[in-house]
């Protein structure tokens, strides 16, 4: 697989056969089943710990499965309580936050979208003496918030990445499509499209709604006749840009960010150009094992820089062996 590291990065795996944990649901904190864990594989022999993973995530986005199976497999190696809650509404996950504080959770783990809705409840877990590592998005104000490390791709380069790909190839007229309006990491991807594709036009949609996505788009290809790449920043909004250029009629071709097995396979068939994978299932895995190392010993990954898992090129000419990865759910 092309690989695009401008920052090197130490990633450890150990794998295990996955124990049964203890979880809450991403849609506001009742306790979840965390599916299939099978037995077999010893837990570390260091004292149970909670950690809490807190995320931005939407109802249906298949991102963060990945993330989570990651997160759940680094808490059965490191015999960790893993709480997991997501909300898409920014007040609404520095709740959850302030819940993991109230539970006296050993660790947190968080994703900084909205890092301004964020900033307080989180100096609240440091004066907790909580430790704090961030993931996937918030690279640039990670440490300022107190995390003492962030698991992701650098976000800017990965927009850049897409954009050179895209000049080289011709490509004049892209529309970036941003499903969450002033997230700082998809609003990052596209300046870095738009930095080497002058050319480039953004689009807003709402990601919590696929028809409205659809339509959207749809209208958009219709009204601009010029556009000649439509570039989607989830797998599953990719998935439905597809449909809207069919709708729309347009001659425009399709790239994505992120990636889930539908997607890859879509890449393998030819219907998608290529996607930028950051690596999810180990954003989930380094974040709650990093929190484990810092618990059992004080270590603190990354030596005060992000620990990059991406950007990672997907096209033609690797997507069949990512496909194999993907259908199993790490990819």
């Amino acid at each position: 697989m092309t690989k695009f590291s401008w920052r090197k990065a130490a990633l450890v795996a150990a794998v295990v056969p996955m124990l049964a944990l203890s979880a809450c649901s991403s849609t506001g904190g009742k306790p979840a089943d965390t599916g299939n864990a099978g037995g077999g594989g010893q837990a570390a022999n260091t004292a149970r710990i909670k950690v809490a993973l807190i995320t931005h995530a939407a109802a249906g986005d298949t991102f963060w499965d990945i993330v989570r199976k990651g997160a759940e497999e680094a808490s059965a190696k490191d015999n960790v309580e893993l709480l997991y809650t997501s909300d898409p509404e920014a007040g609404r996950q520095a709740q959850l936050v302030q819940q993991a504080i109230d539970q006296k959770v050993d660790g947190i783990a968080v994703t900084l979208a909205t890092p301004d809705a964020l900033k307080d409840v989180l100096k609240k877990a440091t004066d907790a003496g909580i430790p704090i590592v961030s993931l996937n998005a918030g690279e640039g104000v990670s440490q300022a918030l107190g995390a003492f490390t962030h698991f992701g791709s650098n976000e800017q380069l990965a927009g850049e990445a897409v954009g050179t790909r895209l000049a080289a190839e011709g490509y004049k007229h892209p529309v970036c499509v941003i499903q969450q309006q002033g997230h700082v990491g998809l609003e990052a991807r596209c300046a870095g499209v738009k930095a080497k594709v002058p050319g480039t036009e953004i689009l807003y949609v709402d990601g919590k709604d696929m028809t409205a996505v659809q339509s959207t788009a749809t209208a958009k290809l219709q009204a601009s006749k010029d556009a000649d790449v439509i570039i989607g920043l989830g797998a599953p909004i990719t998935l439905t840009l597809l449909k809207s250029v069919t709708d729309a009629g347009s001659s425009a071709k399709v790239a994505s960010f992120d990636l889930n097995a539908e997607l890859a396979q879509k890449i393998v068939d030819g219907a998608v150009l290529f996607t930028v994978d950051q690596q999810p299932w180990l954003q989930g895995y380094m974040s709650v094992d990093a929190l484990w190392q810092n618990k059992r010993g004080g270590f603190k990954l990354g030596g005060g820089q992000s620990v990059l898992t991406g950007p990672s090129i997907v096209d033609k000419s690797n997507a069949a062996d990512v496909l194999t990865f993907a259908k199993q759910g790490i990819r």
